[in-house]
């Protein structure tokens, strides 16, 4: 859909039109209203859908009795492998859980393996506990990440809160190689996202936490050893860092020197392991490391614009926020609240958009937001910023979940066909967690904006230049 077109559809949805024109893509939808119910829809298709020509389908489906594969459940985020080897074949997720695990799903077979888990269950001291990122890395590897840490006065100190690499993870499971990247902070992790300067962007999920970068010395390596063996990490600070979720010009504090090394005063920890590790939570709160807090960041998504500029998104749940972030000049926006319009109504959305928590971007670059809410009264949010401000005019409801007991994860948009999306269904009553694919009827042709993946196909009002 053409910008024109899209701006027509949002004038007439504000002035009292409840629907876009039919269409193929994702961004041609009814914003919906009202509530799904809970367990009113099939666990196998769960979602109210926004359009007659989105349809979903189970590909994924776990056994509670996990009878022929370890899958402990609490299906998370997703990636494809987004280049190298066989590129978009394998779809990878994680598992939320006190025995966390990486499931992957053949996209050309739909048969899906477990091709590693931990090897206990917290709290031992080799177990991994509560992986929820997936980044596909630029060299070719999947990240993940721990969403778990103890708070500054917590004794012991946890072995949790850690980035891990998959160096090799389309081998068969026996060979699988994971690597605990320890120059990274520890916090409790959620969402990852590279720029296109391969700085690698991190948060803590918590109240009163933060949103970091880190930049590694060797910025352009072709595999994970070099690319963390050395790297500089720092937090956000908005203003003067003391007003909590503030907007405006930001700067980047440094928590570390260029070779990771904890400056003078950061906090070093040491876990039940024996391993030291720089302690993400308690830094940011002392004055000479101050960071600006956000009440639960937790996903992080950047989008790209044809003109090279990049802007994260970051939602943050316990306020109904979520903020965009300029990276070409470090600037700070609120980019969607409970103040933004409802495209349904034209009024503001209010407390129909509620803890806002996953982000994913489509082919057309338009965001989506998922809430952490229960089954029956969960939503996705399509987000709408035609002209790329970092604020967005308007909202709609674009799906919503009935599963009983059960969350969204993992929304992404397939970057190598621009009519597929994955979502997990996680911790359902029903203990049966699912990755269902939601599909249009067919692809975006490459005159219309096929295959570029974070892309808006507008650019900024700004120069055309990094």
């Amino acid at each position: 859909m053409m910008l024109k077109k899209l701006s027509l559809a949002i004038a007439l949805v504000l002035a009292g039109s409840s629907a876009f024109a039919a269409g193929t893509s994702f961004e041609d939808f009814t914003p919906m209203t009202g509530d799904v119910g809970a367990g009113t829809l099939p666990e196998a298709a769960p979602y109210r859908l926004s359009s007659p020509h989105f349809s979903q389908m189970t590909i994924v489906a776990r056994d509670p009795a996990q009878a022929t594969r370890f899958d402990s459940g609490n299906y998370d985020m997703h990636t494809v492998n987004e280049n190298g080897p066989e590129a978009g074949r394998f779809l990878f997720t994680v598992f939320e859980t006190g025995q966390a695990g990486i499931q992957r799903t053949d996209l050309r077979t739909m048969q899906t393996e477990t091709i590693w888990h931990s090897p206990s269950a917290a709290p031992a001291l080799d177990s991994h506990k509560s992986f929820d990122a997936s980044r596909w890395t630029p060299w070719g590897t999947f990240l993940t990440a721990e969403e778990s840490w103890s708070d500054p006065a917590a004794v012991p100190t946890s072995h949790y809160g850690r980035l891990f690499e998959v160096t090799n993870p389309l081998a068969a499971p026996a060979d699988i190689v994971i690597k605990h990247r320890d120059i990274l902070p520890r916090v409790s992790h959620e969402g990852l996202a590279f720029d296109k300067k391969n700085n690698l962007y991190f948060i803590d999920e918590r109240n009163d936490s933060h949103i970091f970068k880190f930049t590694s010395a060797n910025p352009k390596a072709d595999n994970g050893d070099d690319f963390f063996a050395a790297g500089q990490t720092f937090v956000l600070r908005v203003g003067n860092g003391t007003v909590e979720e503030a907007t405006g010009a930001a700067t980047w504090i440094p928590l570390t020197d260029m070779n990771g090394i904890a400056l003078p005063g950061v906090v070093v920890v040491t876990d039940p392991n024996g391993l030291t590790a720089i302690d993400g939570r308690a830094t940011p709160n002392l004055p000479a490391f101050l960071g600006t807090n956000f009440d639960r960041p937790e996903d992080l998504e950047i989008k790209t614009l044809k003109n090279g500029k990049q802007m994260l998104f970051v939602a943050t749940t316990t306020n109904n926020k979520v903020f965009s972030i300029d990276l070409r000049n470090d600037t700070v926006k609120l980019f969607a609240s409970r103040d933004t319009k409802d495209m349904a109504t034209g009024a503001p959305v209010g407390a129909a958009f509620t803890s806002p928590d996953n982000l994913a971007i489509d082919a057309d670059g338009n965001i989506y937001i998922v809430e952490d809410q229960p089954g029956g009264i969960e939503d996705v949010w399509f987000a709408k910023d035609e002209n790329n401000d970092g604020v967005a005019e308007a909202v709609g409801k674009w799906a919503s979940l009935s599963t009983v007991g059960a969350e969204s994860t993992g929304l992404y948009f397939d970057p190598f066909k621009s009519n597929t999306a994955y979502i997990n269904v996680q911790h359902p009553s029903s203990k049966v967690d699912r990755t269902i694919m939601i599909t249009t009827p067919c692809q975006k042709t490459k005159g219309d904006n096929g295959h570029h993946y974070g892309h808006d196909k507008g650019h900024d009002k700004g120069h055309d230049r990094d």
